[in-house]
């Protein structure tokens, strides 16, 4: 993989172009590419769904402020569209799905009662498989479900636990060309495979900060070759796998300016003049500042919260960093 450019900049707005700790971003089928906006600190008024495009024009935006209606959030987490172009959230406070269309009109939620299983415990990751089936992550049943698109359930698998098939706080996940589920097992510091089914195929990585090594894994993506990415969220960077789990690749981040920050630095020549003096441009740092999060917090161009990988339809990798509020875009 490498560098392409970067989408996005810093905005506590609660309406408009500019994110604030985006979590998730997925792609309809048109290209189009949505961002989901959390929000952070004591200021949920700008949690909503933006729209923009890889040239990075800005379409809009819905699901706008916090709350309990039909098209709103608490706390979202993971977002995916699936074939027939409906976008699926999860709210990991609600405990919800919400369906949207791909112009951002809501069309259903579930959650709260699905059948034989009652309420969805913590759902973060969302996948989907040709078939349209929905593999949802909750993170405090530690468990993973597939349910049809209208919420009823078909099957779940997982304990709390550190073996093969258990999950400890999992994440995000996603689904292979062949069907095969993908889970970032967080507090295991693991990559896990299964079948649809549910059975354990493999696990890769292990606690650490060596190559094919992980500290709380968040998000994974397979491109088309099979190779898996991972948001490595605790070690700040993004590791890629071959398809048999051994190490390939290590991107930790080359961001530039994106177009909107280009922009803005444009009208705001005081800034653009504080900018070049800044120390997060300096990438030698004291010794008391080298661990990943403080290496990361003091160099711009490198992740800060890689919180999610995806892939959109050419197979270019889009890492989202909720701390630096931006999309750093890699192709291969």
């Amino acid at each position: 993989m490498k560098y392409l450019k970067t989408i996005g900049f810093n905005s506590n707005q609660p309406i408009g172009r500019g994110f604030n700790y985006p979590y998730d971003v997925a792609f309809s089928g048109d290209g189009r590419i949505f961002v989901l906006n959390r929000m952070g600190g004591l200021n949920p008024r700008g949690i909503r769904i933006q729209i923009c495009t890889f040239d990075e024009d800005w379409l809009g935006e819905f699901s706008t402020g916090p709350g309990d209606g039909h098209d709103q959030f608490r706390v979202p987490v993971c977002m995916n569209f699936d074939a027939q172009d409906n976008l699926f959230v999860t709210d990991e406070s609600l405990n919800e799905v919400k369906v949207f269309d791909n112009q951002g009109n809501f069309v259903n939620k579930w959650g709260k009662d699905v059948t034989g299983v009652g309420t969805l415990v913590g759902p973060a990751g969302i996948a989907h498989d040709a078939d349209g089936s929905v593999y949802v992550v909750e993170q405090y049943a530690a468990r993973v479900h597939k349910l049809t698109a209208d919420g009823e359930s078909v099957l779940s698998w997982g304990e709390e636990g550190n073996g093969p098939g258990q999950f400890d706080l999992p994440w995000g996940a996603t689904v292979d060309t062949e069907g095969n589920v993908y889970v970032a097992d967080w507090r295991n510091d693991r990559i896990q495979k299964f079948t649809p089914e549910g059975e354990f195929i493999a696990a890769y990585g292990q606690s650490g900060n060596g190559e094919g090594q992980f500290h709380r894994p968040s998000s994974v993506a397979v491109d088309g070759e099979g190779k898996i990415h991972v948001a490595d969220w605790g070690n700040e960077r993004v590791q890629v796998l071959n398809p048999d789990g051994s190490f390939h690749q290590l991107l930790r981040g080359e961001a530039t300016l994106s177009k909107w920050a280009e922009e803005w630095l444009e009208v705001n020549p005081d800034e653009y003049d504080v900018r070049k003096e800044s120390e997060l441009l300096v990438e030698e740092l004291p010794d008391h500042l080298q661990t990943p999060y403080h290496v990361a917090s003091q160099t711009e161009p490198l992740f800060w919260g890689p919180v999610s990988v995806k892939l959109d339809s050419q197979d270019r990798l889009y890492v989202t960093e909720h701390s630096r509020h931006r999309i750093q875009i890699y192709e291969q």
